[in-house]
């Protein structure tokens, strides 16, 4: 991976090594190091936000959810557990070269996500790129657009 972008998220600390041409993080979700893709960029940085300002426990994420779906094998960026052990919150998070400023593009993902969602039964649903940020609510009405993330813990 080149230089990471800039997000749009508070800055974080990761723990990288080299490792055969490949740059590696450390992932505390899953307690292992994986390969830093633009996308895994952008999962990094939705996770610490999750932690340290929508009050996600850590031990409440799950990331690459399993996600039974049209007989394939899906899966979800990041889930985050409720109290109950079902999910709250599923995140689709996107590399910053997916432009979710275009309505076309967003609505896009917001279809493969809110898909996901439709399994998973979850309270709330976000998009990002890591720049842009998209929170919807799921209500017995439909998606409601939320003016920023919810608070989880």
């Amino acid at each position: 991976m080149n230089k990471p972008s800039k997000l749009n998220f508070p800055r974080i600390n990761l723990h990288a090594v080299e490792d055969k041409g490949r740059t590696l993080v450390f992932d505390r979700v899953r307690s292992t190091y994986v390969v830093l893709t633009p996308e895994e960029w952008v999962r990094r940085h939705l996770v610490e936000f999750l932690i340290s300002h929508c009050k996600a426990p850590l031990r409440c994420i799950v990331e690459e959810y399993p996600i039974p779906l049209n007989n394939m094998a899906q899966r979800a960026d990041v889930v985050v557990l409720g109290a109950d052990a079902r999910p709250l919150l599923v995140a689709e998070c996107k590399s910053v070269d997916v432009d979710l400023s275009s309505e076309s593009i967003r609505s896009e993902v917001f279809g493969q996500v809110s898909r996901y969602n439709a399994v998973l039964g979850a309270r709330y649903v976000v998009m990002t790129n890591g720049l842009h940020h998209f929170c919807f609510e799921h209500t017995a009405t439909g998606y409601a657009p939320m003016p920023s993330f919810p608070v989880l813990g």
